[in-house]
């Protein structure tokens, strides 16, 4: 069987990568040139990574998706604000956080971790922290760097990020490639 690189994630709407580039363009303005800014066009929120899988394994993972959304409702979520990870003196990644109802988000991420366990999936140890990610600093950059693009993000404001309507959870495929990655649907779990 082949093997693909998955995970399962949430689409991002026209309005909501449309925002999310006007923030980009704003931060590019001044930041180093050792970030790599994510194509908002492949965006999306990530709910679990699963890496390299067999192909045959899609149909058990659909189901275990279907069971972790069963009795979850659409719903809705802002985006909202700018960060950083770790922190603003050794920044590796620019985000975009996400408000609205992100119990409802933290709850469906959890039961998606839960329910892949039984097919080999180790459940992710650190809590979930709902994010978009905007750009990753390179290796190369220098603290120097990293700090002045900590304090460019802390000193920048987020005007109008729009909001995202939750109606389903798709398995996805990432094909790397020189361009950059190439995200494709495999199967949809439709919330209702």
């Amino acid at each position: 069987m082949e093997e693909i690189r998955s995970f399962i994630a949430i689409e991002l709407s026209a309005e909501v990568k449309l925002a999310l580039s006007r923030v980009q363009e704003q931060l590019k303005a001044y930041s180093m040139a050792s970030a790599k800014w994510v194509d908002p066009e492949s965006m999306h929120l990530t709910l679990k990574f699963l890496g390299n899988i067999d192909s045959g394994l899609t149909g058990k993972i659909t189901a275990a998706m279907e069971e972790a959304c069963r009795g979850i409702h659409p719903f809705s979520l802002e985006i909202s604000g700018l960060g950083v990870f770790p922190n603003a003196r050794r920044v590796r990644v620019v985000w975009v956080g996400l408000t609205g109802e992100t119990e409802t988000l933290g709850q469906l991420q959890k039961r998606i971790d839960d329910s892949l366990a039984p097919l080999g999936f180790t459940p992710e140890p650190r809590a979930f922290t709902p994010h978009l990610t905007l750009a990753r600093v390179r290796e190369q950059a220098t603290p120097d760097e990293r700090q002045a693009l900590g304090r460019l993000v802390a000193g920048t404001t987020m005007v109008g990020g729009g909001s995202l309507n939750v109606n389903a959870v798709h398995l996805m495929r990432s094909q790397l490639t020189r361009e950059g990655p190439i995200y494709s649907r495999i199967n949809s779990v439709v919330l209702k």
